[in-house]
């Protein structure tokens, strides 16, 4: 499939370690290195143990409600924290390791793995991290501020959000594929999980060529380019 199918099966795979070869069908396939031409020769490699493995960061997301997890999550790209229907500005709350670090007055807040750099947080301004970065990023969505601007902090911190006053509709969504209601009195909590999830990269790939072939480097993209 593509990459949302890639999201799906690495929250089911990952508890048991498996690598996992991913094969695009899908549209952009920035996840999903191997076409579908490379797909019997790739499938072979594996059989016979011929093939690498990267591992990528997954982010364990809990919902704490009166001192009680009531959701406790995995994720390989990212966690949103963003307003319903209602257009009315956010002011959430963030804690790195216990200590304040900052209120942003913003649509919302990307909190995203080095894989998911290149997903939600780069259309909200954020950096272009390298997978094997031990690092997270946090990216405002709209901030009211200006100099609200994305955060790299180190890949060990304990990220808490908490919500500074009474809203209603926010939500909080996984991978863009899960959503849960959060409230005025929850805490989000977001850590690095103790594993990794292991992809096998496609054959004479590398990250900076994906770069380049996904995010149309240094080439006019073809499909924007207006008949004359």
């Amino acid at each position: 499939g593509g990459d949302g199918t890639l999201l799906g099966v690495a929250r089911k795979a990952h508890p048991y370690n498996v690598p996992i070869l991913a094969v695009n069908l899908g549209n952009l396939g920035f996840l999903t290195e191997v076409s579908l031409d490379e797909l019997y020769p790739s499938l072979e490699n594996v059989l016979a143990g011929k093939f690498e493995v990267e591992c990528r960061m997954l982010l364990n997301v809990c919902i704490w409600r009166n001192d009680k997890k009531v959701e406790d999550h995995n994720v390989l790209n990212d966690v949103v924290i963003n307003k319903g229907a209602v257009a009315r500005v956010l002011n959430l709350q963030v804690l790195v390791n216990g200590q304040y670090m900052t209120s942003y007055r913003a649509d919302g807040l990307i909190i995203a793995t080095p894989t998911g750099s290149t997903a939600y947080s780069l259309s909200a301004g954020g950096p272009i991290i390298h997978p094997s970065m031990h690092t997270l990023v946090l990216s405002p969505i709209c901030p009211f501020t200006l100099t609200n601007r994305s955060i790299l902090i180190p890949d060990q911190s304990i990220i808490q959000v908490k919500l500074a006053g009474e809203y209603e509709d926010v939500r909080i969504t996984l991978d863009g594929q899960e959503g849960y209601d959060m409230n005025s009195e929850d805490i989000l909590e977001i850590q690095k999980t103790k594993t990794t999830l292991k992809l096998i990269p496609g054959p004479n790939k590398n990250y900076y060529q994906t770069l380049r072939q996904k995010l149309h480097w240094g080439t006019p993209n073809e499909k924007d380019i207006p008949e004359k």
